[in-house]
């Protein structure tokens, strides 16, 4: 019987290799069912069921969402299987429902752990792959708006649901004087404003305030300005940097940005800017994701590191390397520690981590 051999010399271990093909294939599964997720929230299968609010078979659900039923069956097959879905194999025939955890996650959008956001963006997402390889090659990635439209609004369902339970009520009130400033009249700019969620919930809240979005993103700039439209809120606007800067005569009296200095080009220039907009007695407000300072550690405190990294590469870093001569700091590419050191070069000399709770983010004061 003849072994193969690796590069190291150690003959293969088959039952090694077994678990080398399980592991490789559970992550091609784990990829094919969240396409299936995908499916289940733009064909509102999730709502449909939780709408219900009982166990249902394929066909009534396929009835509540008006779709046909042989391809609901086995997509519900698909999550069930997945342990999305919760089902009784033994009514006859199959019945399927969502625990109160799911109903959560999958099908309430107003719910803190609403996790939609970045399924919604998913293939769009994976079509990036497609650019990848040139990228491998030339060094160079691509920003956010080759993700197209829905890109923006994928990114838009996934941060606002935590945002709105908290930025107003928990995080702006953790920051020193900061609520108080802006309850008298404050001039507030918010760097990488996506598409404008954290501006609106900020003005509709301080209507003594005024408010300015700022980004690059035609896709998310088009949608902030429908969302204004349709708020009737009259102290924020939105600006792409380009057309019109920001202000560099320390006016500004709280500059925020969330999650969007690990994806950009020229992070440290940016960080000057907001240390050449914000009065000596501002604030810049920096929330940007948990990263530690090594690989191993990532890998040992952060379950999802696979996915970070991954996501990094198709997104994240893509975006910071989308100039030639980008930073490419990418998903886990700013820890407290790189953080602290850029503000410090950027001209802040205090910079606090904030005690706000967050599965992903890591949240800092920052002060000149």
């Amino acid at each position: 019987m003849s072994h193969a051999t690796t590069d190291a010399g150690r003959e293969i271990d088959p039952d090694r290799l077994k678990m080398f093909n399980l592991n490789v294939f559970t992550h091609l599964s784990g990829a094919v069912t969240a396409g299936m997720i995908h499916l289940g929230d733009r064909l509102g299968l999730y709502a449909a069921l939780a709408g219900l609010a009982r166990p249902a078979t394929t066909a009534e659900l396929a009835d509540a969402a008006d779709l046909d039923e042989r391809w609901v069956r086995e997509w519900a097959h698909n999550q069930a299987a997945a342990r999305i879905l919760d089902v009784d194999t033994a009514a006859s025939p199959e019945r399927f429902s969502m625990s109160p955890e799911a109903v959560a996650v999958l099908a309430s959008p107003d719910h803190v752990a609403y996790g939609m956001g970045m399924f919604h963006r998913f293939p769009q997402t994976m079509a990036a792959l497609e650019r990848m390889p040139e990228s491998f090659r030339t060094g160079v990635g691509h920003d956010y708006d080759s993700h197209g439209p829905e890109g923006a609004v994928g990114i838009e369902r996934s941060f606002e649901p935590w945002m709105r339970h908290h930025l107003i009520d928990t995080v702006l009130p953790a920051l020193d004087g900061t609520v108080e400033r802006l309850e008298r009249g404050a001039a507030v700019i918010d760097i990488g404003c996506g598409a404008g969620g954290a501006v609106l919930m900020m003005a509709e809240a301080f209507p003594r305030s005024t408010f300015v979005g700022y980004d690059i993103s035609e896709h998310a700039l088009a949608r902030a300005a429908d969302r204004l439209a349709a708020s009737g809120v009259g102290n924020a606007r939105f600006a792409d940097p380009r057309d019109e800067p920001m202000p560099d005569d320390g006016s500004c009296d709280l500059v925020t940005t969330f999650d969007c200095i690990h994806d950009m080009t020229h992070p440290l220039e940016v960080m000057r800017s907001i240390r050449s907009a914000v009065r000596d007695d501002g604030t810049w407000l920096l929330v940007d994701i948990k990263g530690r300072d090594s690989f191993a550690e990532n890998v040992e405190k952060n379950p999802m590191a696979p996915l970070m990294y991954g996501i990094s590469v198709l997104s994240c870093m893509s975006s910071a390397l989308s100039e030639p001569d980008g930073a490419g700091l990418g998903t886990l590419g700013l820890p407290a520690s790189r953080a602290r050191d850029m503000a410090a070069e950027a001209g802040f000399s205090e910079f606090r981590a904030m005690d706000v709770d967050h599965s992903t983010n890591a949240f800092y004061e920052v002060r000149p």
